[in-house]
Formats: C-alpha cells, structure tokens, sequence
C-alpha cells in the first residue's frame, strides 16, 4: 500500500511577468540610435538575442523539475531532482506527527518554491509548487518540520486514515 504524487511547479504568470521587463529592453536595443544592424548582430555573435530569451528558457528548465512524494506503511519520502538528486527518506519512528494543514504560501513561507519559514524559523522547510493551501505536515522528534503540498488532497487524506488505522502508525493525526 503506498500513495505517489508527482507534481511540478505551475507559475505560468512568470512568462507574463519576464516578458513585460524584456520588451522594453528589446525595444531600447533594437530603436536607439538606430538600433543594431543584422551585421552588428552577426558580429557580436547574436549575444543580446541569447540573453533576451535565456530568462525564458530558465523558467521552462525549472518547471520541468517534478517533486515526488511516495507514502508507505515504513515511510515517507520525497525527491526533488534539481535539489534532492537521491530520495529522502524519513522513517514512521523519526516522526512524531504527521497531519493535513492548511497554510498561507505568501505570509508563511514568502511564495512558491523550496522555502525555509519567514520569520527565522529555519526547522521549518516547504515544498510548495502548486497554489493549494493544503499539505502534508510532518513533525520530526528533532523539532524539524516538513510540509508538501498536493494535488489530490482528498486521496492524501483518504490514505493517511487507512494507513493509521490498517498500521496502527501513531505518527498519523
């Protein structure tokens, strides 16, 4: 019995937002002083060209990157490739409760992404990739938190409850 979800981070507004800073750049290269010639171009190996596209090839390299939660009856764990190459695994004894929470993406953790709690509380780590304000809680015996947002919430919740109860793991609240 295990739960999997692969899901990857969905910020198509960031396309809106790169795009309204590039083009106003594009247009100061292309009409001062009448802008640059084909030739200048060629000569400076089309360097502006690479470098007006590259912020959009960088945000279509980072959503490619999924995050894969699995949950079994000995444990949880998760890999997330450009940060975790190796899955990290956290054993049911490690932790000492594990609950669905709601949560606020912007006041708590400051946005999307790999975030580490505001306000200096460094045992505290997010995956949030998604704009849900539900996830995965687990609270390690150590004091250090985890939280993971999901997709399928309710297939989560679902089988959180047939692990206690199939388990008896007293981790799951």
């Amino acid at each position: 019995m295990e739960f999997e979800e692969k899901h990857g981070l969905k910020i198509w507004w960031l396309y809106l937002v790169t795009a309204a800073t590039i083009f106003p750049t594009a247009a100061i290269l292309i009409f001062q002083n009448n802008g640059l010639s084909i030739a200048q171009l060629e000569e400076m190996y089309f360097a502006p060209v690479f470098a007006l596209l590259s912020p959009f090839l960088i945000i279509f390299l980072v959503q490619q990157n999924k995050l894969t939660l699995k949950i079994t009856a000995e444990s949880v764990s998760f890999r997330y490739p450009p940060f975790h190459f190796t899955s990290s695994h956290f054993r049911w004894e490690r932790i000492e409760k594990a609950y669905i929470r709601k949560y606020d993406t912007f006041s708590e953790y400051g946005g999307y992404g790999v975030k580490n709690r505001l306000w200096f509380k460094f045992k505290d780590k997010a995956y949030l990739l998604n704009d849900k304000n539900r996830g995965l809680q687990p609270e390690f015996k150590d004091g250090k938190k985890l939280l993971f947002n999901s997709n399928k919430i309710e297939d989560l919740e679902m089988f959180l409850i047939n692990l206690k109860t199939r388990y008896n793991i007293q981790a799951i609240q």
